[in-house]
Order: C-alpha cells, then structure tokens, then sequence
C-alpha cells in the first residue's frame, strides 16, 4: 500500500456481535484520502459512514482490514497506541459541541492542549486562526453565553488547536440553524483552503456535502461512488 495519501484504507470490515448474532456494519471499504483533502461522506442512517469515521479516527478497531493514517497503520497499535495517535494526528468536532460547561471558551480550548500536553507558549498560526474563527473576542464567556454557532466554533478551534494532521467533522452543523450551519461550512471550507487542513465531514445535507471538494456516497456497509 502506498502511503502517499495521508489517509489510505483497503478491504475494510467491521462486524459488531449483539449476543450470536453478528451483524456487519463494513463490508470491503477502500478509500484513499490525500494530505490537505476536503472530502464529505453521505449515506443514509446504517450506511457505515459513522462506523468508518470512528476507525479512521482510531476511536474503535476494525475487524478486518488495513488503515494507515498519516503512515501509521492502526492496526498494528493497541488501544493506547491509538490514543496517542489520536492526541497527536487527530482533531474532532461533533454534532453535539461536547463542551464542559463551568469552563470558559479559552479554558475548553485548553483542555485539549493539556491532553495532547502541547506547551504553553505563544502560537502565532492558531491566533491567527482565532480571529479567523470570529470568536477572539468570546473566549472569556462560557458555554451558556455563547450562541449555537459560536458554540460550534470554539469546538473546531479545539479540535485545530495542536494543529492535527487530519479534521474529522461528524455532523458538524446538526444542531445549527440555517445561517449558523452556512458560517461553519464556510469556515471548515476556508480552514482547509487557508490552513491547508485534511478535513474528512460526515453529513446527510447534499448542501452540506457540496462544501467539499469529493464526496464518497456509502450504502450497506460499502462505498458505491465517489464523486
């Protein structure tokens, strides 16, 4: 396998057991993704496209199968190797904002910096990025201040905050009103157009999914087309 794509899976399987049962959520993946790539995943409900998510993002083993990601093959790593690629490769931003609510914006910024163990020190690249976020001027109000969609943008500003390889983006505008999920399309868009970030988005929105530069569809546990 070459590892020239930043993201490379082949003959990806993943079968989860309810007591004899099992029931197959992957059925033969292949996906290549390249370093500095925008790339939606559509499918409907039970496609796949989460389950695929979560192993791309070191999150669950697959079953069978290869993955590297940024050339490490994941599985090769045990669950703390995978936690530990996560921390160093890998940003996440979910529908749910996952924000710790007694914290303020710039504290919930620096949880992630603290778990990576990233040093205190000035970054010039990520307060550029704050500005560019449009929440330079929030980070001292907690969660319960800030709207929906300023919510959601200090969560992508924690998920780039120790500048991951890799953006994974699971419904990122689910809980966002019209206008809110058009300003954080845009903004992932522009992240991976300024910033160079390899952003991978799961969204049902085919508006949504527009915003990337490919589209892989999923259906049955199988990638059918890539557009």
């Amino acid at each position: 396998m070459s590892e020239a794509g930043i993201i490379e899976v082949r003959d990806l399987h993943k079968t989860y057991h309810m007591g004899n049962v099992g029931v197959p959520a992957l059925r033969g993946v292949d996906l290549r993704v390249e370093r500095g790539e925008f790339l939606t995943i559509v499918g409907p409900s039970g496609s796949g496209k989460s389950t695929l998510f979560h192993i791309i993002g070191g999150l669950t083993p697959p079953t069978t199968g290869e993955v590297r990601v940024a050339g490490k093959d994941l599985t090769r790593l045990s669950e703390s190797g995978r936690t530990e690629l996560r921390k160093r490769l890998v940003g996440f931003v979910f529908q749910r904002f996952n924000l710790l609510p007694n914290l303020t914006a710039r504290d919930n910024i620096a949880v992630a910096r603290h778990i990576a163990g990233t040093p205190k020190k000035p970054d010039p690249q990520f307060e550029e990025m704050l500005r560019f976020l449009g929440i330079a001027n929030r980070l001292d109000h907690k969660p319960n201040a800030l709207s929906g969609g300023e919510q959601q943008r200090v969560a992508i500003a924690r998920a780039v905050v120790n500048h991951p390889a890799i953006l994974l983006a699971d419904e990122p505008t689910g809980n966002l009103d019209t206008e809110n999920s058009k300003v954080v399309l845009e903004l992932l868009k522009n992240l991976n157009e300024q910033f160079g970030q390899t952003t991978l988005m799961i969204t049902h929105n085919p508006e949504a999914a527009s915003y990337g530069q490919h589209t892989v569809h999923m259906r049955d546990g199988k990638i059918i087309e890539r557009t």
